[in-house]
């Protein structure tokens, strides 16, 4: 039988787990600074799709892929601009092998992130970005995909770019997040000035399946995000991938200081706010998945 598509898993009433941090566990597994993250999809794909394996195995719906800087743009930093094709669809295919070996429908959300470049800086042209994004993703889907997930977004054109770049040419379904900051006015607002409303709404208009916030905050304030959002999406599906609360610099090392109790916490109040999918970003590990879903399964 197919396996269901996630939106219509989620109008069956659903409230889905989405992974945890994947640069985090990287880096526990020995990914140096200034290495290619996306390059272990390659050369190390056992410790990649291990990473895969351990967020299924704590109760992930579904999982996303080690291709977040798989742009041509951000793997010509490290001189492998040729190698996109290859490292993407390497990339989807151990999450997506890692998908397959779990009960039940499992999905795969491949990871693209921002490419770097500025449109208003004139850096870049909208035919580039979105030729960029089109390389990408065909690899993406073809690696086995589900869906697509833009995440960590800033700027709505550039947004815009990606998921017409999917859906012009795959048939996965499309995530769409933002990261926003708390401004000194007690909005949120990404850094080229895009509030959450404004975010929803030109992801809606831009055809995108799913969206919702990811990143740059803990879940507790993710919850006003989500709120702010549902005031201008009704009925769309919202994504939230919430940090283990804001990092703190401790002898030189970044540590993010929510326990996976701390989120569990916050799930319930996540989830009254308009949140379909719950999941993690930096600083989350399997546990705060593990105990996100109890939360969940226990509402």
């Amino acid at each position: 039988m197919a396996k269901q598509k996630i939106v219509a898993a989620i109008k069956s009433g659903k409230v889905l787990i989405s992974d945890g941090a994947w640069g985090t566990f990287l880096q526990k597994k020995g990914l140096k600074p200034g290495e290619c993250p996306e390059l272990w999809a390659v050369e190390r794909p056992a410790d990649v799709k291990a990473i895969a394996q351990a967020y299924f195995a704590a109760g992930a719906d579904m999982v996303e892929s080690d291709s977040f800087g798989g742009t041509s743009f951000k793997l010509e930093h490290y001189g492998l601009k040729d190698r996109v094709a290859e490292i993407n669809e390497a990339a989807a295919r151990l999450s997506a092998e890692a998908a397959a070996e779990a009960s039940g429908d499992k999905w795969v959300i491949a990871s693209v992130g921002p490419t770097g470049k500025m449109l208003v800086m004139e850096d870049v042209t909208e035919a580039e970005l979105y030729n960029a994004f089109k390389e990408q993703v065909v690899a993406l889907a073809k690696g086995g995909a589900d869906a697509i997930c833009i995440e960590t977004m800033s700027d709505i054109a550039e947004a815009t770019l990606a998921v017409k770049a999917v859906k012009e040419n795959t048939s996965c379904e499309v995530i769409a997040t933002f990261t926003f900051a708390l401004t000194v006015n007690g909005d949120y607002r990404t850094m080229m000035g895009v509030s959450p409303e404004q975010a929803a709404e030109a992801m809606i208009a831009a055809g995108a399946d799913i969206i919702g916030p990811n990143c740059g905050n803990g879940i507790e304030r993710m919850i006003a995000i989500v709120r702010a959002m549902r005031t201008v999406a009704k009925d769309i599906p919202i994504l939230v991938h919430a940090n283990a609360g804001l990092p703190q610099n401790i002898n030189g090392v970044d540590t993010f200081p929510e326990s996976p109790e701390d989120m569990a916490r916050q799930v319930h109040g996540l989830v009254a706010a308009g949140a379909n999918i719950i999941g993690g970003c930096c600083g989350t590990t399997p546990a705060h998945i593990k105990a996100m879903k109890e939360a969940v399964q226990a509402k």
